[in-house]
């Protein structure tokens, strides 16, 4: 499908019927008088009562325990930059309908006509009451650091910037997988980065979280290497300041592995003949990877390769981490995702990777899957990802005493196979 087609194709899907992807729907009956005094007025004065008496009944008599609120103002949507508030409203629904069919979790989109940080912030702040949990989307850097960070302080459930962790998430979880493959050391290996957005910057420190040395990471930006002698860098990027390289050509000397959030045709041909053994590219630029599949493959017959795209071996795709994470964190009522939980969920696809593949995927991906190169990391229709990364998620929250209900996890994951049998017979 070209670019006209596909214009055409997506303009069509979202006007079909209804404009847009989503609607509300009840989940009780109101056919009767009867009902409609249980479902308004006069029955709904006492679970309002029960609430007031105790504020724990909310998720015992509304549908805050199951939803989510995906929040952006727009600044910095998929690929397309700042196009403002009102104009990411159909990726923010698209956002919702990923929620509903990887997780049966319900949302609602709100998309808040801020660019203003602290306002941003205390406007998100006050919607607490409603929500089990917050997803900021497409909000741009730095000023997303410092809103995330904020809203964590303040609100007592889980915040969660999916453009900074479900990419590092996902990008940790290939890595982990990659360095076995290639019988490599976690702590040994050399990183090049390029680009230092939110993205950038969240997998940096979550690889570090996962045992990458941080002095062995060396990134870059548009303007060239991060060095302490910038002064146009945010906190969040001193923090990966070096002085050892001039450029992305001399850095990439020797190295393990490259990780690329920045743009298409940035790592040339010769730059890969000069990384390590076995190197590992995650060339995640979309929908131009900063080096093609074949052009990787042409000269390092070696290298273990992960892009952002569909049409290629090991997709990076943060429809993986954010679904599963929130329906763990739900469950049990967590007051916020902590690094341990994050850790979690890419430990669990990291193990997921290495498992058996079903018939139904080989089938629907036309290949027979198996743990190596060219699957290091979960396809996203694998129903067995939630209760894999859902379950590891409930266990972390419960262990880091940020869950504030307490589950059996064995008869966890035992429901979490029936809603995985749930959305995989759902249309």
């Amino acid at each position: 499908m070209d670019k006209e087609q596909l214009k055409k194709a997506a303009l069509k899907y979202h006007t079909e019927g209804k404009p847009g992807k989503i609607e509300i729907n009840t989940t009780k009956s109101c056919t009767t008088q009867e009902e409609l005094s249980l479902a308004y007025t006069p029955g709904v004065a006492y679970p309002s009562l029960e609430i007031a008496e105790n504020k724990k009944n909310v998720f015992r008599y509304t549908n805050r325990k199951n939803l989510v609120g995906v929040i952006s103002n727009g600044t910095a949507v998929l690929g397309l930059g700042d196009i403002g508030a009102l104009a990411s409203k159909p990726v923010m629904e698209g956002k919702a309908v990923l929620f509903k069919r990887f997780a049966n979790i319900d949302v609602f989109d709100i998309e808040i006509d801020e660019k203003d940080p602290q306002l941003f912030v205390d406007t998100v702040r006050r919607l607490e009451p409603t929500f089990g949990g917050i997803n900021l989307e497409d909000i741009k850097a730095p000023e997303c650091f410092f809103i995330e960070k904020q809203l964590k302080k303040t609100m007592n459930i889980p915040v969660f910037h999916d453009d900074q962790h479900g990419t590092a998430i996902i990008v940790g979880a290939g890595l982990i997988n990659a360095i076995e493959v290639a019988k490599k050391d976690m702590e040994e290996v050399k990183i090049v980065f390029s680009g230092a957005g939110a993205a950038g910057i969240s997998c940096a420190n979550f690889i570090v979280s996962l045992g990458v040395k941080k002095e062995h990471i060396f990134m870059f930006d548009k303007n060239g290497p991060l060095t302490s002698s910038r002064d146009d860098l945010s906190e969040e990027q001193f923090v990966f300041a070096h002085n050892h390289y001039k450029n992305l050509d001399d850095a990439i000397s020797g190295a393990d592995v490259f990780i690329g959030v920045s743009a298409g045709g940035i790592l040339k041909k010769e730059m890969v003949a000069k990384m390590a053994d076995s190197p590992i590219i995650f060339a995640l630029a979309n929908p131009f990877p900063e080096i093609t599949y074949e052009d990787a493959k042409s000269v390092r017959d070696d290298v273990i390769m992960a892009t952002g795209r569909s049409d290629y071996p090991n997709q990076v795709n943060n429809v993986l981490g954010f679904p599963f994470i929130f329906r763990g964190a739900l469950d049990v009522a967590a007051t916020k995702i902590t690094e341990n939980m994050k850790i979690a969920a890419a430990k669990a696809l990291s193990e997921l990777a290495k498992e058996d593949v079903p018939d139904y995927l080989n089938k629907l991906y036309k290949t027979e899957l198996k743990f190596g190169k060219d699957y290091i990391i979960p396809k996203a229709f694998d129903h067995r990802v939630i209760i894999y990364e859902s379950s590891n998620v409930a266990l972390s929250a419960i262990n880091d005493g940020v869950a504030k209900e307490r589950i059996d996890i064995e008869l966890y994951k035992k429901e979490l196979e029936k809603l995985s049998v749930l959305l995989m017979n759902k249309k």
